[in-house]
């Protein structure tokens, strides 16, 4: 893989109508999030959602779908705990897909090293308004003691995070700050992208690839 631009932003949207509105604005890394789909809906979306971004030189991240993701020659696949162990890591690897992981705590941070992640995210960091969690708020404090642990892989952070927010997650330590809510529920959704973009201008971010 070449070594592309880096991805400080990694918005987590819905539908490929959605990447094709955030993408042209300047993002590098994206997630497709998809619950409960059709089988032909899901397919449609992932295409469409990796054909906007390849034209565009970003990278499109599948959430739990692995064998669409691998099937669709798609550039990261996102797994959560509960999916590692259905989930043939080694075709991953051998297509060039990678893997980033979610941790919550400790035991899922050994296990997620243990797979050889590409980035591990942490979450949540703050109340979330997406969905009730099992887990209490992490707070910054973790995301310095993830990254001391992990060393150079890619941490990102992910759970009620704003614009307001970021400055001190990345502080923290974070490489990659992952948004859901403040984008996709803003009045102004573009306007908002935007702000994120140039408010992580000056992190450091995941190195993505542009091509294959």
């Amino acid at each position: 893989m070449a070594s592309g631009p880096v991805a400080a932003v990694y918005p987590i949207v819905d539908t490929a109508a959605w990447v094709a509105r955030l993408v042209p604005l300047g993002v590098r890394l994206i997630q497709l999030r998809i619950k409960e789909p059709s089988g032909t809906q899901l397919r449609e979306q992932v295409r469409a959602a990796h054909a906007t971004c390849r034209a565009a030189g970003a990278q499109l991240v599948v959430n739990d779908y692995w064998q669409l993701a691998l099937e669709e020659g798609c550039d990261f696949v996102h797994l959560g705990q509960g999916d590692l162990d259905g989930a043939d890591l080694g075709a991953l690897r051998r297509a060039g897909v990678r893997l980033g992981v979610s941790t919550h705590d400790h035991a899922e941070l050994d296990r997620a090293l243990g797979v050889r992640p590409d980035y591990i995210a942490l979450g949540p960091i703050y109340p979330t308004l997406l969905k009730q969690m099992p887990w209490s708020a992490q707070g910054l404090a973790r995301i310095t003691e993830w990254k001391r642990h992990i060393g150079a892989i890619p941490l990102v952070a992910i759970g009620g995070l704003t614009l307001e927010r970021l400055a001190g997650v990345f502080a923290a330590g974070a490489d990659c700050a992952a948004v859901v809510t403040d984008i996709v529920r803003h009045p102004e959704p573009e306007q908002r992208m935007r702000a994120w973009l140039a408010t992580a201008a000056g992190a450091t971010g995941i190195l993505v690839a542009t091509d294959r």
